[in-house]
């Protein structure tokens, strides 16, 4: 068996990075470094005061350390070590657009009055594990030991749980929007035969290159049945190759 550390170095390096920051803001904040308003989302400070930081910081932030914390952290080191390393696999730059439209279309979306919230890093771990969700549809998953069900609903049986119990409900439905738009927009919509819009930018793909994050991409066949295979049964492979 691996070691701790070893473990943390065969991560893929945005779950990684993402992680990491997770961790050490509540690290942080549990030992009084900060207070979380300073990093909170806040419109109105960051375009009247220029505290523009909050449009990134926000998304850090997964509450003080508790069950749901460790829930949410798991999260990214199961969903979405599985994505970079499945259908995202030699293709960090895509997996980093992915993980920066999500935050946009959040920061959009929670400028909305009945979806405002002022951290957003638990609705973007919610997008990742929506996306997750759609590319492993029929990969079973086993909740407490209790329920057993298909991934395709596991976004909405988390979502379920958190009513139960009472944690609150905006930050859930907030990632289940941004990564159904985006999951829509790079495969549904393509596979319809609509216009793939969603090509990741060209100075996402410098700065991986820049930084050489990530091994290097690999070309890859596309299956000439691409235009049948169902979505609900996931993917093997990207439109935007």
């Amino acid at each position: 068996m691996s070691s701790p550390a070893e473990f943390y170095n065969s991560l893929p390096p945005i779950s990684k990075a993402y992680g990491t920051m997770c961790l050490l803001a509540t690290t942080a904040f549990q030992l009084g470094l900060y207070d979380p308003g300073l990093i909170a989302l806040d419109y109105e400070l960051v375009f009247k005061h220029f505290q523009v930081w909050r449009l990134f910081t926000n998304f850090f932030f997964l509450g003080n350390f508790s069950i749901n914390f460790g829930i949410r952290l798991l999260m990214i080191a199961r969903y979405g070590v599985q994505l970079e390393n499945g259908p995202f696999q030699r293709r960090t730059a895509d997996f980093l657009w992915m993980m920066i439209f999500g935050a946009l279309t959040l920061l959009v979306l929670s400028a909305i009055p009945i979806f405002s919230f002022s951290v957003l890093g638990i609705s973007l771990v919610f997008m990742l594990l929506y996306v997750w969700s759609r590319e492993f549809p029929n990969a079973q998953i086993n909740i407490y030991g209790l329920v057993t069900l298909k991934a395709f609903y596991l976004p909405w049986a988390m979502l379920a749980l958190d009513v139960i119990f009472g944690s609150p409900l905006v930050p859930d439905l907030l990632g289940i929007l941004a990564g159904h738009l985006y999951y829509f927009l790079t495969v549904l919509h393509p596979l319809a035969g609509g216009k793939n819009i969603l090509r990741t930018p060209f100075w996402v793909q410098r700065i991986v290159s820049r930084w050489r994050i990530g091994a290097p991409p690999i070309q890859r066949a596309v299956p000439d049945d691409r235009r049948t295979s169902g979505a609900f049964r996931g993917r093997s492979y990207r439109l935007n190759d």
